[in-house]
Order: C-alpha cells, then sequence, then structure tokens
C-alpha cells in the first residue's frame, strides 16, 4: 500500500503537469495528498517542516541565478546579438542544421560549467530565431535545447563541471574525469540517437508545411531594424560567461575558503561559502555576461531595458518557485515508507552496475531531480555497491560514471523541475513539446545500459 501512495503521488503530479495546469500549485497539493493518505495529522507539520522550508532553501540559493540568467537571455534579444548570431550560423551550417547548432551551443555552455537553467534563458533566443529562419516547428525548442544541456554535457563526457557529475567523488573517492572511455562512448550514443530523432522530426514537419507556428507565447523581442553587427563580437557574451564561470570558480576559494566570517555587527556571522562557490561563479559570470552586452550595444539595449527587464524578472519568479515547488515535493515523497521500501526492493539485483543504474534512474524519476535521486540512492547504498564492486573486481571509476549517467536517465519526466522551467521560457505546454523530451529521455537512459554492456564485453573505462 505505501509503495502504491509513492506511485498515486507520481502519476497525479506527472498528470497536472501535462495538462498545463500549475505545479506551483499542485506540487505541495499531490505531496500532501501522498502523506494525508499514510498519516492524516502528519499534514500540517510536514507541510510546515519539510515542503516550505525545502521549496524556500531553493529559492534562497538559486533565485538570484534564474534572475540574471533571464536578464542575460534579455539583454542579447535586445541587443541583436541573437539575430547575428543566426545569420552567421545559417552563413556557416545551413538552414538544415540549425538542430545541430542549438545542440552544439547548449553543449559548449554546459561544458564550461553554465547552469543547466540558465542554459535554458540565454539560448532560447538564439533557437527561436534559428528555427523561424529554418521553418522548423517551435515545439522542437525544448527538445533541442535539452539534448544539447540536459544530457552528454551534465553527466557523461568526462571532466563536466556540473553537479551530477560531481557527487559521486564524495562517495567512491573519484575525479570528474572518471571512467572517460565509458563517458565518451555514451555521449557518442547520447548525440547521434539524439540528433537523428530531432532531424527525422525536422523533415517530417517541413514535409507538412507545418512551420514554425502561430499565436505563441514568450517570443523573444529582437530589433526589428538591420543590423550589421559582426558575430564574433555577438557571441562574445556567451564565450565571456563560460570562461569568467571557470575563473571565478578557481579564485573565489582563495578569497573567501570554506568558511567566511562576517564581522560587521555585535555577533558574528559564519558563511559556509564553501558550499557556494558554485553558485557565486555562475552570478559573478552571468554579471559580467551582461555587461559585456552594455559594453558593445549600450544604446540598443537601453532603448527598450524598462520594459525587457521586467518581463525577464516575471519570467525568472515564475521558472523559479516551479522548481522550487518541485523540489518540496521530492522532499517529502522522500519521507514516505513507500519510498523507502522502493529503495530497499532495488537492492535485491544481483549485478552491482545494473542495480546502480536502476536505483539511482528510479529514484531519479520518483524525486523528479537528478542529483536528488542520486544523492538519496548513493547516500543509503554507496557501501552496498562498493563491496560487490569489489567482489566482482569492477573499478570505482566505473561506479562514479554509471551512477552520474544514470541519474540524468528518467529524471526528466513531466514533473522535473528543468522540464517545466524550459517549457514555462519557451512559451510551450507539455501537451505540445513534452513527447520529444521524453524520446531524448530514453535515449539517455539507454545509454547508461550501452555503457555497462561495452564494459562487461570489452573491459574498457
Amino acid at each position: 500500500m505505501s509503495i502504491l501512495i509513492v506511485i498515486f503521488a507520481l502519476i497525479f503530479l506527472m498528470f497536472i503537469a501535462y495538462r498545463g495546469y500549475s505545479v506551483i500549485l499542485f506540487a505541495p497539493i499531490a505531496a500532501l495528498l501522498a502523506v494525508l493518505i499514510t498519516d492524516p495529522k502528519l499534514v500540517a507539520p510536514v507541510f510546515s517542516g519539510v515542503f516550505m522550508p525545502k521549496m524556500v532553501d531553493f529559492v534562497k540559493l538559486y533565485f538570484p541565478v534564474f534572475v540574471l540568467g533571464a536578464i542575460f537571455g534579455k539583454v542579447i534579444e535586445l541587443s541583436g546579438f541573437s539575430k547575428a548570431i543566426v545569420k552567421a550560423a545559417i552563413n556557416l551550417i545551413g538552414k538544415e542544421r540549425s538542430i545541430l547548432a542549438i545542440v552544439v551551443v547548449c553543449a559548449i555552455l554546459t561544458y564550461g560549467g553554465v547552469s543547466l537553467f540558465v542554459v535554458v534563458f540565454a539560448v532560447y533566443p538564439f533557437a527561436s530565431e534559428l528555427f523561424k529562419a529554418g521553418e522548423i516547428p517551435k515545439r522542437l525548442i525544448p527538445a533541442t535545447i535539452a539534448l544539447g544541456a540536459f544530457t552528454f554535457t551534465m553527466d557523461s563526457l568526462p571532466g563536466t563541471p556540473q553537479i551530477q557529475n560531481i557527487i559521486p567523488t564524495t562517495f567512491f573517492n573519484t575525479t570528474t574525469w572518471a571512467a572517460p572511455t565509458l563517458g565518451v562512448i555514451g555521449s557518442i550514443f547520447i548525440l547521434i540517437c539524439g540528433l537523428l530523432y530531432l532531424n527525422r522530426c525536422r523533415k517530417l514537419a517541413i514535409n507538412a508545411k507545418e512551420g514554425y507556428g502561430v499565436k505563441l507565447l514568450n517570443e523573444p523581442a529582437t530589433p526589428n531594424e538591420e543590423l550589421n553587427i559582426n558575430p564574433l563580437v555577438a557571441i562574445l557574451p556567451l564565450l565571456v560567461v563560460g570562461i569568467s564561470n571557470l575563473i571565478f570558480t578557481r579564485l573565489i576559494p582563495f578569497y573567501y575558503g570554506k568558511e567566511f566570517t562576517i564581522s560587521l555587527g555585535a555577533k558574528p556571522i559564519i558563511v559556509e561559502s564553501g558550499k557556494l562557490i558554485a553558485i557565486w561563479a555562475v552570478e559573478l559570470a552571468l554579471i559580467t555576461g551582461i555587461l559585456t552586452v552594455f559594453i558593445f550595444a549600450f544604446r540598443r539595449v537601453l532603448r527598450n531595458f524598462a520594459e525587457g527587464s521586467k518581463a525577464a524578472v516575471g519570467g525568472a519568479l515564475l521558472a523559479s518557485l516551479n522548481t522550487a515547488s518541485e523540489y518540496g515535493f521530492g522532499a517529502v515523497i522522500a519521507l514516505l515508507p513507500g519510498f523507502t521500501a522502493i529503495a530497499g526492493s532495488l537492492e535485491k539485483i544481483p549485478n552491482p552496475l545494473v542495480n546502480e543504474a536502476i536505483t539511482v534512474t528510479t529514484l531519479a524519476g520518483i524525486t523528479g531531480s537528478a542529483s536528488g535521486g542520486m544523492s538519496i540512492a548513493l547516500a543509503t547504498m554507496s557501501s552496498q555497491f562498493i563491496n560487490m564492486a569489489n567482489q566482482l573486481h569492477i573499478p570505482l571509476e566505473v561506479l562514479h560514471r554509471i551512477a552520474a549517467m544514470a541519474s540524468g536517465g528518467m529524471d526528466t519526466l513531466p514533473h522535473n523541475g528543468a522540464v517545466i522551467t524550459l517549457l514555462a521560457v519557451t512559451g510551450l505546454t507539455h501537451k505540445e513539446a513534452y513527447k520529444d523530451i521524453f524520446v531524448i529521455t530514453i535515449i539517455k537512459t539507454l545509454a547508461v545500459f550501452v555503457a555497462i554492456g561495452v564494459f562487461y564485453i570489452t573491459g574498457w573505462y
């Protein structure tokens, strides 16, 4: 019965999200319904003591990133830089490769350490312009961005600085470069299969003369006049964000260390700066990117910045609260007996790599979070995985890579925060665009088992 309660809550929230209802409203309802069925007297304490604190924690940490990311995307629009990059991309690779261009841009940003949420805000203006020029349906933009940002550069490619590739290092005493061969093979599988699928969708849409779409929401506002902008100048802010993020990530620890004491008042305040390095680095990088746009296009941006910034902040507020509500939902579900029972039943799978892959991707799917599902799985079962791997002479580097890749498997179900943010930013609904995102989800899940198969067949890692 306890397992059915968890499944009910999950299916209910996925159905609600797919139907287009507000996740901010229904994520707590879904979570608290599960608590009500489990133990009615816990509803109020769980809401006030678990859901709301977790939701607030997310907003406290990430709302500035959402706002700065949205402002960065908006000034890219207003400056005309998105249109300049699109024109250059069309001249360089042709309209028929628009999808590849967006995937590459997303991959460069995420592998450079830019947050997945920031990539959504930053790349959408480029994708919109490029898809319009190529007469590709707007409904394919979310899946294209997901392929470039939420898949191989998030957890498969060795060395990626995304959190999904960092979490396993603390459990297996490995580095982010663990099992590079398997990571590259998995990345190639995801990239090729994803591009084949999306380009097939593009061809079918063009043959059907579907076009970009009409009566669409959240369309980027770019200047109407023809501007002679050097594409190298236009792409400079993106490069600045990626490079400065890397620089700040290295420099900030030297200034603040793991803890920093604020001594302005009577009582000193201790800030755990070590846990905030990545967030501070991204925020400073985005500010640097915004200033770069202003340096090269001050007048064009300032002309419409007042209204544009209001729209950007409004979009960031909605996106962050959507994701925060999902975060609270996952925290509540993780407390339920049914969740513990599901995690316990997965321990019985005998093969350590298959066990780890299924456990991590299942928990990521239930919680709607790659990092959340993996953290729960490894916190409770990493010792078991290590013992089984040692008995079978499986390197811990392989456990690292499989865990990271599996976390990005079924995490992007309809209730996932990144998916909801992606659809909100692009002005699309689950009904319009989720089917293609789900296909990408299946591809990246299959890639985990492809990597496991390659290891057992060849011994490569």
